[in-house]
């Protein structure tokens, strides 16, 4: 199988979460980061989004502030 058909069969959401994995798979294997940092790194995205935090400014009068992983 080729790499497009593969994405064609998959269709865009699966293709999405295929790429996510790829990468980060081999970013581990290479030794950028550790499956730990990652994981942690998932849980800070999910605290923030579950604070509201999307990424962009604050508005004034809300208290929207990133939490950082503890790596």
């Amino acid at each position: 199988m080729t790499f497009k058909e593969a994405l064609e069969l998959m269709g865009e959401n699966e293709s999405f979460r295929a790429t996510i994995y790829a990468m980060n798979t081999l970013l581990i294997k290479k030794g950028v980061y550790t499956a730990k940092e990652f994981e942690q790194l998932v849980c800070e995205h999910a605290t923030n989004f579950q604070r509201g935090f999307r990424g962009a400014k604050s508005k004034a009068g809300t208290s929207r502030e990133a939490v950082p992983a503890n790596l």
